[in-house]
């Protein structure tokens, strides 16, 4: 017997982000179950090492910077009718509330909050997204974990978890579904730099005594991104390791 919920056989994903961690990861495991990959990122290198890894056929590259208006433009302009889109691309900055500035607060909500809205909105617009579609947006914990200098990082994807739940109400019309997933610290080659004993100290945060791995992430939103999860739309799936739990 075959079935399987969670294939992906038949449809087109698009990856943003996947030049590395989350994003990398997420379009690799997507490949592995038969979608059709685009992948999009702003460092050709790395994309290209993405690339060569995804399993199948009929895969595309495509590279954009989707911070800036003008990358949006290009990519939609480039891109098929979609079943799916995993918006993984964003960034981390910690600074302490005294030393934050306006340019800074700017740019980090720029690329983890309004990228992903106008880049959603354009696909919207322009009707690549196919009924029955599925988005899903890369948060974090951080978005109500508060830490010595989360402030702008944390409002970032507290301002993306309230966009998605507001989209999945707008675009329900079309049965098109919007979620986020909220993971905690996740082991990837852009994490910050550690110690080993830093590491094991921090990891004691975790009830289930470990950091997160990027596939484990990545079969996260296999599940949103199949027919496993048809009745799911608006949710903030947190993806922890048990440290919210404290």
């Amino acid at each position: 017997m075959n079935y399987n919920p969670f294939i992906l056989n038949g449809k087109t994903i698009l990856v943003t982000g996947a030049s590395s961690g989350i994003g990398k990861s997420t379009a690799i495991e997507c490949s592995k179950l038969g979608a059709k990959l685009i992948i999009t990122g702003r460092n050709e290198q790395r994309l290209k090492e993405t690339f060569e890894l995804l399993v199948g056929n009929d895969h595309a590259l495509l590279l954009a910077d989707i911070s800036e208006a003008t990358g949006i433009d290009l990519l939609s302009d480039n891109l098929p009718q979609l079943n799916g889109v995993v918006h993984c691309a964003g960034v981390s900055k910690r600074l302490p509330l005294k030393f934050i500035k306006e340019e800074s607060v700017s740019e980090l909500h720029k690329i983890n909050f309004i990228a992903p809205l106008m880049l959603t909105q354009k696909l919207y617009k322009k009707k690549l997204l196919l009924p029955e579609s599925s988005l899903v947006y890369i948060s974090s914990v951080a978005s109500s974990y508060a830490s010595i200098g989360s402030i702008m990082y944390m409002s970032s994807k507290g301002a993306l978890n309230s966009f998605v739940k507001g989209l999945a109400f707008e675009v329900s019309t079309m049965k098109i579904r919007a979620n986020a997933i909220q993971p905690g610290m996740i082991l990837t080659e852009l994490s910050p730099i550690l110690s080993d004993d830093d590491k094991l100290k921090d990891s004691e945060l975790y009830p289930l005594g470990r950091y997160g791995k990027p596939e484990e992430v990545a079969w996260a939103a296999i599940y949103l991104l199949s027919d496993a999860s048809k009745w799911v739309t608006g949710s903030i799936l947190t993806i922890d390791g048990g440290l919210t739990l404290r």
